[in-house]
């Protein structure tokens, strides 16, 4: 019996993510693009995806409503801004398609909002889809439980002059996992960026910090410093194709899952 092949619907499909997605997924095996929506009022709506692509044979329109190509949809890859994202994850979860959301700037009470819609339906909900980084996060959660308090830690994150939200979503992720292993509240232990006459460094203070510059794809450091010593965890994204390939990996995964809401670390099978 073949294989059934996964139909994908790509939002925010002519940005410059959406655009890298629709390239791996024509790149892919056992998945291929059947639908692409764009914000309403963008200039390539109404045009084939091959035409602002390049991908010969990609004859599919780009529609500004992801409920006009919801029917025949396996799974739906956001990468769109926040507010979009949440009302397509309305659409999709009353559809009950499976979903895959890559939008990052969420706050905690918005991602918990966003997981009420979410109900009844899977989900991989990740703040970064490359697998480097998701390796990352598990090694600075041992790091950190290993070194205890005895290291002062800072995460440092870098990106391109166009990205909107600070701090990254991955350098939330990565405080929040670090506060989690020491047993700290990022909320309460967080401090971010440094100005002024702030006195001593307090012991359990984990330091995140954002640098916004040129065309940079995603910088990630998370520094332990001790006396005598540091530890540096790097992660550097050179393309876009690292996400898109992530994302498309999560897409093929997630079909097969019961209800529920994952993450990358599921997908890759890094909770053992």
């Amino acid at each position: 019996m073949a294989e059934k092949t996964i139909k994908a619907a790509v939002l925010g499909a002519a940005g410059r993510m959406g655009m890298r997605i629709i390239d791996r997924i024509a790149q892919a095996k056992g998945i291929v693009l059947a639908g692409a929506v764009e914000r309403p009022g963008h200039p390539f709506l109404g045009q084939e995806i091959e035409s602002f692509t390049g991908i010969k044979g990609l004859k599919i329109i780009l529609q500004d409503d992801v409920r006009k190509i919801l029917p025949g949809i396996d799974v739906v890859i956001d990468f769109t801004e926040i507010k979009s994202t949440v009302s397509n994850a309305e659409a999709v979860a009353s559809e009950k398609k499976a979903l895959v959301i890559g939008t990052t700037g969420f706050s905690t009470p918005e991602t918990e909002a966003l997981k009420q819609k979410l109900c009844g339906t899977r989900c991989v909900l990740s703040p970064n889809m490359s697998i480097g980084v998701n390796v990352m996060f598990k090694i600075v959660s041992s790091i950190a439980r290993i070194l205890k308090d005895d290291y002062d830690i800072e995460i440092v994150e870098a990106h391109h002059r166009m990205k909107k939200d600070a701090p990254s979503g991955t350098a939330l992720r990565l405080g929040n996992i670090i506060a989690e292993a020491l047993e700290r509240d990022l909320d309460k232990v967080g401090i971010f960026g440094r100005k002024g006459v702030l006195g001593e460094r307090k012991t359990q203070e984990i330091g995140v910090h954002a640098v916004r510059a040129g065309d940079i794809v995603g910088d990630h450091t998370v520094l332990f410093a001790g006396l005598g010593e540091r530890l540096e965890v790097i992660h550097r994204a050179h393309s876009r194709d690292t996400f898109a390939s992530g994302a498309v990996k999560a897409a093929l995964w997630v079909v097969d899952q019961s209800p529920g809401i994952y993450s990358m670390e599921d997908v890759l099978g890094l909770h053992t």
